[in-house]
């Protein structure tokens, strides 16, 4: 009766959601978790304000919470986007520049929800301290790619909404098996 009594109350305490934001992109879906958000939140971006820039001489001035290899991804996939849809001349300096773009990336980077049931066993000496056992849970892991800009003379004129995408990868968490309930493939046609 004891053991059925512990077993309940480990249940119990370990039917929660966690979230765990990640700090670095080391493995090849988080990669493409956060890249697959940065081309979609660029391929996003309509404004008139931009279709009447065709032609000019466009400074783009960006900041994110640091300089990352992430923002300068974003920074580079936003200037192609400029320039190709756009046709807007990206320059590298504001002296050189008809136009100011300013933008602020408020988010580049994935994160990871659990919802459900699952045994931890961090407390256990020589495991890693996030391990756990799942019985049923759900695991989303997100990319995420968020920002908003200023066009305008000097850049701080003309606010544009915020602009958000998100790429996500579904499973379903098992004892000793993941399941797979979404993909982030994406095969575009070269023809």
């Amino acid at each position: 009766m004891r053991l059925i009594l512990l077993f309940l109350i480990c249940l119990v305490l370990a039917a929660c959601s966690t979230r765990d934001l990640q700090g670095t992109l080391g493995g090849a879906t988080a990669q493409r978790l956060v890249t697959h958000s940065i081309d979609d939140l660029v391929r996003s971006i309509e404004d008139e304000k931009l279709d009447a820039l065709e032609g000019k001489n466009v400074y783009i001035n960006s900041y994110f919470l640091s300089d990352s290899p992430l923002k300068a991804y974003a920074d580079k996939r936003l200037a192609i986007e400029l320039e190709s849809r756009f046709g807007i001349n990206v320059v590298a300096t504001q002296e050189e520049s008809e136009q100011v773009m300013t933008a602020f990336y408020t988010s580049l980077g994935t994160d990871l929800d659990n919802f459900g049931i699952a045994i931890p066993f961090g407390y256990v000496p020589g495991v890693a301290e996030n391990t756990q056992l799942n019985i049923i849970t759900l695991e989303k892991f997100h990319g995420i790619a968020e920002m908003y800009y200023y066009i305008g003379e000097t850049g701080s004129e003309n606010r544009s909404q915020v602009l958000q995408a998100k790429v996500k990868t579904d499973a379903l968490g098992l004892p000793f098996i993941t399941i797979p309930l979404s993909n982030i493939d994406r095969h575009e046609s070269l023809f």
